[in-house]
């Protein structure tokens, strides 16, 4: 199977913070997997390093065939790479349409054009439409997004990611905060992208229901390290990962 993203061997030290340790890692297109650990564990310095905030110390990313450790962040994702944050980035004094506007219009070349077609001015309107409905936001399409439940501004956020038309979503922490009927939300709007659209997923995820009931495989980091890495069966009978994150005893 085809590997949209492959991590090989990669560190990102700071001084004598060793943060991530020759972690290697291959997602295959359409795959979603999810990357678990406790607080300290690397997992955002990970993200970081594979989106391009961070440069490696040493290793290589490969997106989609092509080695992007020198590309830059907008680089990346003028190549197909979309990422969300732990702390929702949206406009709150902005509508839901016109959040995902800014990713349309930005994503179609029109961010700095005065004038446009009415043929591109209508794919624009469709495509704002079709993400409206993808996320669930249709009927709030025209509230402001800072007057929305915390979930509904996390779904108006991947909203946007998507108007990159990404080959690749990274996703980080998309249920922090969140409560049990928000939780549902997300994990059902993540299922929606991975199973009937076929976007690939990486995600950070704090929630073990969220992460064993969507992921098709799991790495599990640990101080840096890549303690494991498997199907969800295969982690969940891991004894090293119940020790440390499932709360068993070996």
């Amino acid at each position: 199977m085809t590997a949209m993203l492959e991590v090989r061997d990669v560190s990102k030290h700071f001084g004598n913070l060793r943060a991530v340790q020759g972690v290697s890692m291959s997602v295959a297109a359409g795959e979603l997997r999810a990357i678990i650990g406790p607080n300290g564990a690397g997992k955002t310095t990970f993200f970081n390093t594979i989106s391009g905030f961070f440069a490696p110390t040493s290793g290589d990313i490969v997106f989609d065939g092509e080695i992007v450790t020198k590309r830059s962040v907008s680089e990346r994702v003028d190549r197909g790479m979309a990422r969300t944050f732990q702390i929702t980035e949206i406009f709150p004094e902005l509508t839901v349409r016109e959040n995902i506007r800014i990713g349309a219009e930005s994503a179609a070349g029109l961010k700095l054009k005065l004038w446009r077609s009415r043929t591109t001015a209508d794919e624009v309107e469709r495509r704002i439409d079709e993400l409206l409905g993808l996320v669930g936001l249709s009927g709030k399409a025209d509230r402001l997004v800072g007057e929305l439940s915390h979930g509904d501004q996390r779904s108006a956020e991947i909203g946007m990611a998507l108007t990159l038309r990404p080959k690749l979503l990274l996703l980080d922490e998309p249920t922090a905060g969140m409560g049990e009927q928000e939780t549902y939300q997300i994990a059902a709007l993540i299922r929606r992208l991975h199973k009937n659209s076929n976007y690939t997923i990486v995600l950070i995820e704090h929630d073990m229901r969220v992460v064993f009931n969507l992921a098709d495989r799991i790495s599990v980091l640990d101080q840096g390290k890549l303690l494991a890495d498997g199907t969800p069966t295969e982690i969940a009978a891991d004894p090293h990962v119940q020790a440390a994150y499932l709360g068993k005893a070996e």
